[in-house]
């Protein structure tokens, strides 16, 4: 686990810079800042999603994940919690940046990556946390201009962090023969597509937003999908 808390520590002690950088900024700069974080977001998530080796697993994934995350009104839920926080904490201030956009943004950058889910099964199975160090190092400097863009909801991601990672790496020994190198390239692609709707909304294309936290069930859906379709080709095949 020590991995996993120098990663939380990284983006607590980034986004840490990023806020006091955020304050002698002046709107028009801020805007700038989180005009190019946008489209180094939405490179991002095509790097990713081209990645995939089955484009109907791409869609069957996204789809039903968007419908899991909607039935669940996880970004209404996350709303809500965020102006909670954003009210009673930071009196709505805008020099804190909305809090919810903040952290969702965050947590889908810092945690879909296939850095973090090999990562935390190799930090967990081999004790080897060469990843979660590296990854380390770029968060610090992601969350540095995340936060300056993005406001405080960067820095309560550390949290995020803190709980995924540290629950891949705690069972580690247990996921790892569902997390095979086809399964996590399809995982890295539909975080992929995420993340484009993800920079998306940073740029403020289309009049309305993506609701990108309501499609995060979709990650982890290439985990049951891949299995399954394994199973129904040697089925038909034989």
């Amino acid at each position: 686990m020590i991995a996993v808390f120098v990663n939380m520590f990284a983006v607590i002690i980034g986004s840490s810079f990023g806020l006091l950088f955020r304050k002698k900024i002046i709107p028009e700069k801020t805007n700038t800042v989180i005009s190019a974080l946008g489209l180094v977001t939405v490179v991002i998530g095509i790097m990713g999603a081209i990645k995939t080796q089955n484009i109907v697993c791409l869609i069957v994934c996204a789809a039903l994940g968007t419908i899991l995350g909607t039935a669940l009104k996880i970004e209404i839920r996350i709303n809500r919690f965020g102006n909670k926080v954003s009210s009673q904490f930071f009196h709505n201030s805008e020099r804190y940046g909305k809090f919810s956009e903040g952290f969702v943004g965050a947590c889908i950058i810092f945690c879909v990556g296939a850095m973090t889910i090999v990562g935390s099964l190799k930090a967990g199975v081999d004790r080897d946390y060469s990843i979660i160090f590296a990854k380390s190092a770029l968060d610090l400097v992601s969350s540095t201009i995340l936060a300056a863009g993005m406001g405080i909801g960067v820095l309560f991601s550390a949290v995020f962090i803190l709980a995924f990672q540290g629950g891949l790496t705690l069972l580690a020994g247990f996921v790892a023969p569902y997390l095979n190198e086809t399964v996590v390239t399809e995982l890295s692609a539909v975080g992929g597509t995420i993340l484009i709707g993800l920079g998306l909304n940073i740029l403020n294309i289309g009049e309305n937003k993506i609701k990108v936290a309501d499609m995060t069930p979709a990650i982890f859906l290439p985990i049951a999908y891949i299995p399954l379709n394994d199973a129904v080709h040697t089925l038909f095949s034989t």
